[in-house]
């Protein structure tokens, strides 16, 4: 499932105020402590050479050298992974240490510390050193996954195949995309799990020298944090998880699940734009406006604008209206450009900020590294094909798009797993049975409600406040001063909304819709990759 990451826009919200269960005896192998040598699990803090400050606060980078495989006998001479850190604080002596997770998989995690550091209020500041990871694989973590960038060069396939000779084509990059992870990356494509991620933060948690530390994960970082804490329910104690994956459904089927979601929230988008028909002029009513995207999206993959946006491409840039609304009027108004003045600029810098290009090989091939060994796919084109005509009918907006997103797991060079399955069935692992705020807002497209409320379920510790209305993925003290004071109020003292006899804890009013506006900074859109670990922008669900 594709999950954006939140680096840019939940984490700008923020700074604003997967199988079968594991066994129960993997489970226990996972949270034996790590042996390692001491001297490589030692961290050197020191000046950051390649991040700045947010603000005032204090920022060190370091890094930590854990072994490849966490169940290897090799000890010193087995292979090594460096994991690449950040840790923002006020300078002074932190309380307490927050480590957090912006989504993904496959996204970089370092940059994450200082904003969200930058975006606590004052009193948090001097109590949290905050510290952001490259999970293995990504950033500046070696060794990186690397894969083919030529892959991504426009123009892009269209996802969606109107003959066999379509669906060869697409099946023949996916593989070829598999095939070249496998010959670029090496062996680190067999311990690339969610669970491999968990263990390493577990081991990263003993060499800052804490007992515990408390956790934020946004979007695909829900799911890494679900395992962390049920694999080491005595290493966390305050637990944030913001935009949550479904922990009941594996990737495969959650990715289907996701299609619909993000149709959903596109349909919204649709609807707004039709509201101010007066400013677009894309069509009076939901409908109309997304047929005339549907006819550019055609119109495209005769002519592509500039040689550059195709179908393909298109979807890429306006998947974030699935989002973000921040993300609403610019992409509104450069469909409008396009479709009714015939300008193709303000499309083709959006496919330039927001779209997929060579620079994003590491985090596509990292996301498929993670999803696709994290649990079991079909190997049947015949399903795969089945399911995409399927939910291309049912959910057109990115059906056909998500479904290719992951089909490098149809022939994913490396062992998949098992499912982590978390609950109370044979073979399940036990949840999470401390304190935990889940937050999530209502109309999110990339992380459908029901996982919150599944996850709710599961751990009887936690409590979750929804954003009714909210059309942002990723809502942790961003505009909301309800949700801010839930979220703040948590981390200052572990305080929560108390229980319910309903799926819902607390329910706080999503903030006015957005205006049409002539610009909107890049920065403020949500990363293009750095998508679910659930599906595209993924960046999850």
């Amino acid at each position: 499932m594709r999950t954006r990451t939140w680096a840019t826009a939940a984490t700008t919200a923020f700074l604003a105020s997967m199988a079968t269960a594991v066994p129960a005896e993997a489970a226990e192998t996972a949270a034996a402590v790590p042996t390692f040598r001491e001297d490589q699990r030692a961290l050197d803090w020191q000046e950051c050479e390649d991040l700045q400050p947010e603000g005032e606060e204090t920022l060190e980078c370091a890094t930590l050298t854990l072994p490849m495989d966490h169940d290897s006998d090799e000890g010193d001479s087995g292979e090594t992974v460096d994991i690449a850190l950040t840790r923002a604080s006020d300078g002074g002596d932190a309380e307490r240490t927050l480590l957090v997770n912006p989504g993904g998989p496959g996204a970089s995690g370092r940059p994450l510390a200082a904003r969200t550091h930058q975006g606590l209020p004052e009193d948090l500041q001097e109590t949290y050193a905050v510290v952001g990871f490259d999970p293995r694989g990504s950033g500046a973590s070696t060794p990186a996954v690397e894969c083919d960038p030529s892959a991504f060069e426009p123009v892009l396939t269209p996802s969606e195949p109107r003959s066999p000779g379509d669906t060869q084509v697409l099946w023949e990059e996916a593989e070829a995309y598999a095939q070249a992870c496998e010959d670029n990356t090496g062996p680190l494509l067999d311990h690339m799990t969610t669970v491999d991620t968990a263990r390493d933060m577990d081991a990263l948690r003993s060499a800052l020298g804490l007992e515990t530390v408390d956790y934020l994960g946004f979007s695909y970082g829900t799911y890494l944090g679900t395992v962390f804490s049920s694999l080491y329910p005595d290493s966390v104690d305050r637990l944030v998880l913001d935009s949550v994956v479904d922990p009941d459904t594996p990737w495969y089927e959650s990715n289907l699940n996701q299609s619909r979601a993000l149709d959903r929230a596109a349909r919204n988008f649709f609807d707004w734009v039709a509201r101010h028909d007066d400013t677009f002029g894309l069509g009076g009513s939901g409908e109309d406006v997304a047929r005339a995207y549907d006819r550019l999206r055609d119109q495209l993959r005769e002519e592509p604008l500039e040689g550059t946006v195709g179908p393909t491409e298109l979807e890429n840039l306006a998947i974030t209206v699935s989002y973000s609304g921040n993300a609403w009027p610019p992409v509104a108004d450069a469909l409008s450009d396009q479709i009714v003045d015939e300008d193709p600029a303000a499309l083709v810098q959006l496919d330039t900020d927001l779209g997929e290009g060579p620079d994003n090989d590491q985090s596509r091939g990292g996301y498929n590294a993670v999803q696709c060994t994290d649990s079991h796919w079909p190997t049947d084109r015949g399903r795969w094909e089945g399911d995409g005509h399927r939910i291309h009918r049912e959910a057109p907006f990115i059906g056909w798009n998500n479904i290719w997103y992951n089909a490098p797991c149809a022939s994913w060079p490396a062992e998949s797993s098992d499912w982590y399955s978390i609950g109370d069935g044979p073979g399940d692992a036990p949840a999470h049975e401390g304190d935990a705020l889940l937050v999530h807002a209502s109309e999110d497209g990339a992380t459908p409600l029901h996982g919150a409320e599944n996850l709710r379920g599961h751990m009887p510790g936690a409590s979750l406040a929804v954003e009714e209305g909210g059309i942002t993925h990723g809502v942790s003290s961003g505009d909301n001063p309800c949700i801010n004071e839930i979220v703040h109020g948590y981390l200052r003292d572990g305080s929560l909304p108390e229980r319910t006899d309903g799926d819902h804890d607390a329910v706080c009013e999503a903030g006015p819709e957005p205006e049409p506006r002539e610009a909107q900074a890049a920065e403020d859109l949500p990363d293009r990759f750095e998508p679910l670990a659930g599906g595209h922008p993924s960046e999850g669900e």
